[in-house]
């Protein structure tokens, strides 16, 4: 344990946390318990984030009209119900005000980096809110987004993915390459081999690879593989 090579600015460390060779720094960051953060090129909140929360993502229709609002317990029946019932005008104004009160009230100054979680070879994180037992290695960049993994069901971010204004819910995998803008990635979904997604959603035990999704509502269990679908 202990802090070596590297540069911290008001970060709060908890107990027997490993840090080892930060390139740049570690800025605005609350860190857990038992976590191994080991040459990083930069961590940092910049400004007030939602951590991807409350984020419209613009699904099904590219040219907008069908905005979904993301946030970390978006479900695949309530994604549909704002997605297709857009004629339920004051429903979905209800909905899309409750979700905007959930991500005011997680807006926050401060990131976390949640226990035993470890970060290694990773470039550039920011405003990014990492639950426990994350394992992040050789990841290109992160921005404005959640990673919402737990003990049973850790989040793995692998090697040279890129990720922006996003929420990965617990159990998921993304590796390889993949490239994500404005996603939700749903429970036990695996996107790797180079996949690109954009504006899309993913919900439970999706898998994408060898592809790329625009705009896509993607329900559970729905599996792509090199334009295969």
């Amino acid at each position: 344990c202990g802090i070596y090579n590297s540069s911290m600015h008001n970060c709060t460390i908890g107990n027997h946390v490993y840090i080892n060779h930060v390139t740049n720094y570690i800025a605005n960051y609350d860190i857990e318990d038992h976590v191994i953060i080991e040459n990083l090129e930069l961590c940092a909140m910049e400004g007030e984030s939602c951590f991807g929360n409350g984020f419209q993502v613009e699904v099904l229709d590219e040219t907008g009209g069908r905005k979904i609002m993301i946030y970390d317990y978006l479900s695949a029946h309530l994604a549909y119900i704002m997605a297709f019932y857009k004629h339920r005008s004051c429903a979905i104004e209800k909905l899309e005000k409750m979700i905007m009160e959930y991500s005011e009230g997680i807006k926050s100054l401060r990131g976390v980096i949640g226990r035993n979680s470890k970060l290694q070879n990773c470039r550039q994180i920011r405003n990014v809110r990492f639950g426990p037992c994350t394992q992040a290695n050789g990841v290109n960049r992160l921005e404005n987004g959640s990673v919402n993994g737990n003990q049973h069901a850790p989040v793995i971010l692998g090697t040279g993915i890129t990720a922006q204004n996003f929420i990965f819910s617990s159990g998921s995998e993304i590796s390889d390459g993949t490239i994500i803008a404005n996603c939700f990635i749903g429970q036990g979904c695996i996107l790797s081999k180079q996949y690109s997604a954009e504006n899309s959603l993913f919900f439970a035990n999706c898998q994408g690879f060898h592809g790329e999704a625009c705009a896509v509502f993607a329900g559970p269990y729905t599996v792509t593989h090199h334009k295969s679908t």
